[in-house]
């Protein structure tokens, strides 16, 4: 059954009714003209998935019934993408979008030396997120969060397997011949790539470099990738 489907994270499993913000309110009752006795869907983001009944359609406080309660799994690999801020918002944006709707758990906005735009709106980002997990009717939110500088995440990460793409002439690993670790984190650099310092410091924290392909590849292209492939490896 495809029912309409919304994000909020106050809910437990504790509670046989439960009130909808103001926002998922208007939407179901003024929007969608959802009427009482019409079921929904809602998810805290974090693996709770309950089935609801309205039985108050208000367009500010609709209240609903919760019907049945599961937990939801998450996706087998936890799969973190530390990526560089770009120029170009609209193309970070997308590349957010698609990485949810692939199942990426975490994702660290990166502020490397060559990154040229630094500004990031945290609720904006993360309200896309939210769209994308419910686009692709998922039930785990990733967690994202505020940028970091590159020398910091790389000497903090805490993963079982640790991966760097870069454009510089090395032997690198291709992503599919890697085992497939249950925990993985993988840095895209900006649209200059990696400088060589922050390269060496990645391989002294043992990261492995690895390439994406024969052609070099936009950074909002590139995580996308990697994400997919590391997804389903």
């Amino acid at each position: 059954m495809n029912l309409p489907y919304f994000f909020e994270n106050t809910i437990t499993t504790a509670s046989t009714h439960f009130t909808l913000s103001e926002e998922t309110s208007k939407h179901c009752i003024q929007v969608l003209r959802m009427r009482e006795g019409e079921q929904l869907q809602l998810t805290d983001g974090k693996g709770l998935l309950n089935t609801a009944t309205i039985i108050e359609a208000n367009k500010k406080h609709c209240v609903v019934r919760m019907d049945h309660s599961s937990i939801q799994q998450p996706a087998g690999r936890k799969i973190s993408i530390a990526v560089s801020l770009l120029k170009n918002n609209n193309r970070f944006e997308w590349l957010l979008e698609k990485v949810t709707e692939l199942g990426v758990q975490e994702i660290i906005p990166l502020i490397c030396k060559r990154t040229e735009k630094q500004h990031f709106r945290f609720d904006r980002m993360q309200q896309i997120l939210i769209s994308a997990m419910l686009q692709s009717k998922q039930c785990w939110l990733p967690v994202l969060h505020e940028p970091a500088a590159f020398s910091d995440v790389v000497q903090e990460s805490l993963y079982n397997q640790k991966i760097i793409a870069h454009c510089e002439d090395e032997q690198k690993h291709t992503l599919n011949s890697l085992a497939p670790y249950h925990q993985a984190q993988i840095l895209i650099g900006p649209e200059g790539d990696f400088t060589p310092e922050e390269i060496i410091l990645a391989l002294q924290h043992q990261y492995i470099p690895v390439s994406l392909g024969n052609t070099r590849l936009r950074t909002e292209t590139a995580g996308v990738t990697a994400a997919a492939l590391l997804m389903h490896l």
